[in-house]
């Protein structure tokens, strides 16, 4: 994809937007970054741009997003918004940050997608390839713009690039190594038209253009992963939490095995995986199936997997004080994830939920929580919901703020117990995003 000399417009100035335009600068091509937000939204952004002296416009879209041949679309532009609409009609080519970005990688990827699960895995997987001496890059949703680091990606490295579904919708040649799909659960289904079947078909695209010299790895486990699973040339390697494969991984006897073509290849106890909850065991499985058909040393993949520590806002032990746990898992912005989040823990739990609702139906943790919930702490503007759902299962207590949940629950916390702040929603009633409403979490664990 030759970019040098061109015109080329980017849609949206967060972190992949940005990274994007840098890309492009670096190429020697001439960006324009576009965003409808607010100047005081965005400033962070601009001033990136001002640093590297790329043109932007805030607050609004002008005619001169259209007079370029290529647009950039960051994952948060909506795909019906008006500006792609015009962009469409004039016959401009729409890609996201991953597809350029990908036509630069001298390295391997291992992508990685899923409702659940994909920053863990991603670190994960970066992790137990570095520990065995692969020099491997972290990317994608995770952080960083895989535009910010592909340039510097050497052959013979590896990325590991957290990609989600709005950065599929518009791939072309994205190519991956290896293709992981971690789950499928309703989410983000109102970019999708409330349709389970068009966001699960997205997930699908991240293996399209693979062909036998890839891999691509699923969860057996995952329903909508094998039902929406269309036609691909690449090797699949399955990995499940109880069933045999013959070409994968999966758990037995408090043991984890790795087959290929029914051969034993890799054998682990399921204690040396440190992170807990058996969504993360799943995780792990993916982690060592990428890891093998590359034939990594079983030592080493051990070694990794012993020294991997918790991801930042998943099930994140912040502090212990007199016997009380107090986990940040801010990034549980579904109800699924507050479902394995609940499984995680043995341990009597008080719970901070609540936050800008996704339309959930808590029904799915109604009965998890009837069995493991002391008492239920409602924030945010889907307090009253929570509220009402749940008050005559368990106490339910409204909180004015997250401060004032953390304040209550370890007032009445006692030795063994787990306040566990898992929302189930999105941040952006209370906060900038789930990074900033963890932050305040540890925040005020740190202040008791």
């Amino acid at each position: 994809m030759e970019v040098k000399g061109k015109k080329i417009s980017v849609i949206g100035a967060a972190r992949s937007g940005v990274g994007a335009a840098k890309l492009v600068k670096r190429l020697g091509g001439i960006p324009f970054v576009s965003d409808f937000s607010p100047k005081e939204k965005i400033y962070d952004a601009l001033n990136q741009l001002e640093i590297e002296n790329i043109n932007f416009e805030f607050g609004g879209h002008s005619d001169r997003v259209y007079e370029s041949s290529l647009m950039i679309v960051s994952p948060g532009v909506p795909n019906d918004s008006i500006v792609l609409q015009n962009a469409r009609a004039k016959g401009i080519k729409l890609i996201s940050e991953i597809e350029i970005a990908y036509h630069y990688c001298k390295g391997k990827i291992i992508a990685i997608t899923g409702t659940n699960g994909k920053t863990t895995t991603t670190s994960l997987c970066g992790h137990v390839f570095n520990s065995c001496g692969y020099k491997t890059h972290l990317a994608g949703n995770i952080g960083v713009a895989f535009s910010e680091i592909v340039l510097d990606v050497k052959e013979g490295e590896f990325v590991s690039l957290e990609v989600s579904s709005f950065q599929l919708d518009l791939i072309e040649n994205f190519k991956p190594a290896v293709a992981m799909i971690l789950n499928i659960t309703p989410d983000h289904l109102n970019r999708y038209e409330n349709s389970l079947d068009k966001y699960a078909a997205s997930k699908q695209r991240i293996y399209i253009n693979q062909d036998e010299k890839d891999f691509l790895i699923l969860n057996k486990d995952s329903q909508a992963v094998m039902q929406y699973l269309v036609g691909h040339k690449s090797k699949s390697y399955l990995f499940s939490l109880s069933e045999k494969q013959n070409n994968g991984c999966y758990s037995s006897d408090g043991e984890v095995i790795f087959m290929n073509d029914g051969k034993e290849n890799f054998r682990c106890l399921r204690s040396d995986i440190q992170i807990r909850g058996e969504h993360n065991l799943a995780n792990a499985m993916s982690v060592i199936c990428a890891a093998k058909v590359f034939n990594l040393d079983n030592n080493g993949i051990i070694k990794a997997l012993q020294t991997f520590e918790s991801v930042e806002h998943r099930l994140e032990l912040v502090r212990e004080i007199n016997g009380v746990k107090y986990i940040n898992d801010s990034k549980a912005t579904n109800v699924d994830s507050v479902w394995y989040a609940l499984k995680s823990f043995d341990e009597p739990i008080l719970l901070i939920l609540g936050g800008q609702d996704k339309g959930n139906d808590y029904g799915q943790i109604k009965e998890l929580v009837i069995k493991k919930v002391k008492k239920i702490y409602a924030i945010g503007s889907s307090a009253e919901k929570v509220f009402n759902f749940f008050h005559n299962d368990v106490k339910v207590e409204l909180e004015k703020s997250l401060e004032d949940a953390v304040k209550n629950s370890s007032r009445e916390a006692t030795d063994g117990d787990v306040v566990l702040l898992s929302p189930a929603c999105a941040s952006f009633d209370m906060f900038n995003n789930y990074e900033h409403r963890g932050k305040v979490f540890k925040e005020a664990v740190n202040k008791l």
